[in-house]
């Protein structure tokens, strides 16, 4: 059963992230409104009369996410009957069906009434949140084995935070940048980093655009330093923690990408296979701090009986 478990994980987390990646697919080119307003059918038809590009793009997501959305249930299902054992399997076999079905129901909405683009923009976020349920549920299966060892990792508790606060942070910067998306003001600023490399405080002459612009990528510097600076500390901190150094040298690498393919973005004109790779290179990085956001919370139930210890323990006066 391990096996099976193991396969269909890795397949489901592989086949969410197409979904993820199906949806700024259909963001990136205008196909939102491919099959009307009508849902889960096109145009209220099993087939419809006339196919056009857009279309199939829309119609294909739906497909894909249906199919993905079976493999989510059952993984779901045989984690909970199996495994169900470990601390965190049950809650992320809830939340892996609870965003998924959230993240269709909101994808519905959207096709038959329409949202404004702030809310939108709300999507991307619940997209990665269902397809990080997913990733940390593949995860906890190859735990089992030992094939991902962290039985000897303890979190310091400032460090916990950090990894809390860092992660809030990228959801917000996730936000920004499927705002950019939903606005259209992917290329309102022709240069990089700055809007105009000529003039580049001349705030006046910003438009809502340029300012949504501008601000996702003072947000995204942001964070890559951030992740930076706590890389260091990592380093000083953990650096015989093998899952502790290399995931957070994973997480440094897919930042620096992401940030790489943002100014390519710029520099390309938009290019459809570079913001995809934008979209799926903060999905992978947003895993990776799920991953240790679980990990803290180990560390943190592992510290409080040590607490309660000190706490009921009688003091001990030398004569």
């Amino acid at each position: 059963m391990l096996k099976i478990l193991k396969s269909l994980s890795v397949v489901t987390t592989i086949g969410m992230a197409f979904v993820l990646l199906g949806g700024a697919l259909v963001t990136k080119t205008g196909s939102g409104e491919g099959c009307g307003d009508s849902w889960p059918l096109c145009e209220g038809q099993l087939i419809p009369s006339v196919i056009t590009p857009e279309l199939v793009i829309e119609f294909s997501h739906r497909l894909v996410s249906g199919v993905v959305g079976i493999t989510v249930v059952l993984l779901s299902i045989l984690a909970w009957k199996y495994i169900g054992h470990i601390r965190e399997v049950k809650f992320l076999a809830v939340m892996s069906i609870a965003f998924l079905i959230l993240q269709a129901l909101l994808g519905a909405v959207v096709v038959m009434w329409g949202q404004p683009d702030f809310v939108l923009a709300a999507h991307f976020g619940i997209s990665l949140i269902s397809f990080a349920s997913v990733f940390l549920l593949t995860l906890l299966i190859f735990e089992i084995d030992k094939k991902l060892d962290t039985s000897g990792l303890y979190i310091k508790k400032k460090h916990r935070i950090e990894i809390y606060a860092l992660s809030v942070y990228t959801m917000i910067v996730v936000y920004t940048g499927a705002l950019v998306r939903h606005t259209e003001a992917n290329l309102v600023c022709g240069d990089w980093p700055f809007c105009n490399n000529a003039a580049p405080f001349d705030f006046a002459a910003y438009s809502m655009e340029q300012w949504i612009q501008m601000g996702h990528r003072l947000m995204a510097g942001m964070l890559f330093l951030w992740t930076i600076v706590f890389f260091i500390k990592v380093v000083k901190n953990y650096r015989s923690q093998n899952v502790m150094y290399y995931g957070w040298m994973a997480a440094l690498g897919l930042i620096t990408l992401q940030v790489f393919f943002g100014a390519m973005i710029i520099f390309t004109l938009l290019n459809l296979n570079v913001a995809l790779l934008h979209a799926l290179v903060i999905t992978c990085y947003f895993g990776v701090l799920c991953y240790f956001i679980m990990l803290s919370s180990r560390s943190a139930k592992a510290e409080q009986p040590a607490l309660k210890k000190a706490e009921t323990s009688p003091l001990v006066t030398a004569d």
